[in-house]
């Protein structure tokens, strides 16, 4: 994960990978917090991450669940170009980052219910994270949305009506920040 932290500052410096630029930040809000998410995605063999932004939680999990093929996906080609240039000099084998916006995958046979697992770190509203992730998972699959203190105000009555909701709280060890990962498995 060493690699993958200087890459991401050495391309911060040339474009905006992400907003966080202070290595302990970096370790923190990003690594700590992807690897927490690792923990819960169980049983799985297969993952898409929507909005992985510098990678995550994507290959974190990935490294941490090496048998799990994990797809990256982001809006920004820079992003993309950065991710695809990581995956190569970690030597990672199952994961690969497609350059798309999520709606436009919706219908594509290759990535259509495919996925035991969806995930996204902060990349919408849940309703609509939700909305966007459907679409990915099958009959057994999972969505996860990892989310800040407002984590609980977001989840609404429609969302419990047709899915289970389980939400677990942790805190990153430095700064102390609250987060939850909000998981939705379908109805039984």
């Amino acid at each position: 994960m060493t690699i993958h932290a200087k890459e991401m500052m050495i391309w911060n410096k040339k474009m905006n990978i992400t907003a966080i630029k202070k290595p302990l930040q970096i370790a923190e809000k990003h690594f700590i917090d992807s690897l927490a998410a690792a923990s819960f995605v169980k049983n799985k063999n297969s993952l898409i991450d929507l909005g992985s932004g510098g990678g995550f939680p994507g290959i974190p999990i990935k490294i941490m669940k090496p048998l799990l093929n994990v797809v990256l996906i982001d809006s920004s080609r820079k992003k993309i170009n950065f991710l695809k240039h990581v995956i190569r000099l970690l030597g990672l084998k199952g994961i690969d980052a497609i350059h798309s916006r999520v709606q436009d995958l919706h219908d594509k046979d290759l990535y259509k219910a495919g996925f035991d697992a969806v995930i996204s770190r902060a990349f919408t509203e849940l309703s609509n994270f939700v909305e966007l992730a459907s679409p990915f998972i099958n009959k057994e699959g999972t969505i996860y949305a990892m989310k800040g203190k407002q984590a609980k105000k977001e989840i609404t009555p429609e969302l419990l009506e047709k899915f289970k909701v389980n939400t677990d709280h942790y805190q990153l060890p430095f700064e102390k920040s609250d987060r939850y990962m909000i998981t939705l498995s379908q109805q039984k």
